[in-house]
């Protein structure tokens, strides 16, 4: 299964998408090893028939699919952060159909090509996979996604493989029902020479996304952002309703 995109009509995102290669880190500075998996930077506006690709069919689980969501946001001084952190913590960004989860919060300077760091070291770990919750080869579907919402001002970019780990895994013959999937797996198969693209998703102030995490490499980025930006992040259940059924009024598709 590849990235599964939810979005009504193709004019909704377009222009709002990019689609690119890319490569491992190598040596370039700021990333804690060379094997670290980064865009090549030739990125394409995704064209009407790449995103027919990425549409969710009918029994898609909601559990797999990437949405995108936005928020009426305060209005900030441009350049208050205390503000927008006491905003993020009061933050209901789903109005109670989903119960909040691991509430944090994180500052992306501009000019990131990738966003999160290793916090033993300070340098950044390219593409991955989270792991709170976990789950084994078999049942990694079943994950959490997470919420992130772009408080500004800056914007900010959500970088998505287009292979889920799955994938990944049956490529390198590790998809025996015990394994437990790793940002290593992902390393190793670009590694390999493996083919996988990235999608790169523009997030305005107030816009964000929910996406499984746990099952898609991915990131953050501020590579094209003038200023910084705080992103907000939380957990929701398993297995919840997707977004069209039950918070139609956040939804820009």
């Amino acid at each position: 299964m590849s990235v599964r995109l939810l979005f009504d009509r193709f004019d909704d995102i377009r222009g709002r998408i990019d689609i690119g290669d890319v490569r491992q880190a190598g040596d370039m500075p700021g990333y804690d090893d060379g094997a670290a998996v980064v865009p090549q930077g030739n990125w394409m506006a995704l064209s009407e028939e790449e995103a027919e690709r990425f549409r969710p069919a009918a029994a898609t689980s909601p559990n797999t699919m990437v949405e995108l969501v936005n928020q009426n946001l305060p209005v900030f001084a441009s350049d208050d952060l205390p503000d927008r952190l006491d905003a993020a913590t009061a933050l209901d960004p789903l109005a109670g159909h989903w119960p909040r989860r691991r509430l944090a919060c994180a500052v992306g300077p501009p000019g990131r090509l990738t966003s999160t760091e290793d916090s033993t070291t300070g340098h950044r770990i390219g593409l991955h996979i989270d792991n709170f919750d976990q789950q084994p080869y078999s049942t990694r579907q079943d994950s959490r996604r997470r919420l992130c919402l772009n408080l500004g001002p800056g914007t900010r970019y959500l970088l998505v493989g287009d292979l889920d780990i799955k994938e990944i895994c049956r490529a390198l013959g590790c998809d025996q029902d015990g394994y437990y999937p790793h940002t290593d797996d992902l390393r190793r198969y670009v590694a390999e020479g493996h083919p996988l693209r990235c999608l790169r998703i523009r997030l305005d102030p107030g816009e964000g996304y929910i996406a499984p995490t746990e099952f898609l490499p991915h990131d953050g980025s501020t590579s094209d952002a003038q200023t910084w930006s705080l992103a907000a992040f939380c957990w929701a259940e398993p297995n919840a309703p997707h977004l069209c059924t039950v918070l139609f009024d956040f939804l820009f598709f």
